[in-house]
């Protein structure tokens, strides 16, 4: 059984606390300077904006900024041979929340379900990774990343977005909507969230075949539900859905690889 004994602090330096490390010629760790956070920010835009064509109302001079960025902890992979940066996520703490008036999944979703565990929810989002680098390897340091983080602050709760493009008619969207009643049906105790602005699941009616996309499938495989019906992002032309992970109910083969058994 995990024990969440909350070691984190409003001052604490998660930089300081957490080194990061290098795996197979690729090396994790958190941004320390404004210039890397902006490196992060242009990545961002150039995978978002440029190419899966989201339009962000905050982004200048190619780079994907908004209001939360300041308050989150931004994880950056690079490839030290070439210098370049080819990943990032951001996690947001629920004291940081507090401080940025909320988390970004409120600006879709109505969260107040999840008001009992709200002290231990940690957010994390704009997850990309270069092209060049979709191999796996990028996302599951990533991922490590994140436990490591959510073991030093004794967070046990982690809430994201996943988005579905909708530019194939909700072909896929159709068949993450399958996959996401499943998981509903099979976690009755998870509390649900509601969409803002919700997207029409009536319309998820195709049975044409579809892959899950690998983020989407990689959450479920931790032991992730899907707890909720999907909002629309116009901005990316997408369907989100919201997906919660508790700690303790992880897949225990996950739990020895990211050091949490």
């Amino acid at each position: 059984m995990l024990e969440f004994e909350r070691v984190h602090s409003e001052s604490t330096d998660l930089a300081s606390v957490w080194a990061g490390h290098t795996v197979g010629g690729l090396t994790l760790r958190l941004a320390r300077t404004d210039e890397e956070l902006e490196i992060l920010q242009r990545l961002r835009f150039q995978v978002f904006t440029e190419e899966m064509n989201a339009v962000f109302p905050d982004a200048t001079e190619g780079l994907d900024i908004d209001h939360f960025d300041q308050w989150c902890e931004h994880f950056m992979v690079s490839e030290p041979e070439s210098s370049r940066v080819i990943g990032t996520y951001r996690f947001l703490t629920p004291e940081k929340a507090a401080k940025a008036g909320g988390y970004y999944s409120e600006s879709e979703f109505d969260i107040s379900a999840l008001a009992p565990i709200r002290n231990s929810l940690v957010e994390v989002g704009r997850s990309c990774i270069h092209p060049d680098f979709r191999t796996g390897a990028a996302i599951m340091m990533l991922w490590g990343g994140i436990a490591a983080l959510m073991r030093i602050g004794g967070y046990r709760y982690l809430l994201g977005c996943a988005s579905v493009s909708l530019r194939d008619d909700g072909v896929t969207a159709a068949e993450v909507w399958r996959a996401a009643k499943k998981t509903m049906q099979a976690n009755p105790e998870v509390p649900m969230v509601k969409p803002l602005h919700r997207y029409p699941i009536e319309r998820l009616h195709s049975t044409l075949p579809a892959r899950i996309p690998p983020l989407i499938k990689g959450y479920l495989k931790l032991g992730a539900t899907i707890c909720g019906e999907p909002a629309w992002d116009p901005d990316f032309n997408t369907a989100d859905f919201p997906v919660l992970l508790d700690l303790e109910a992880m897949d225990e083969r996950y739990k020895r690889h990211f050091g949490l058994a």
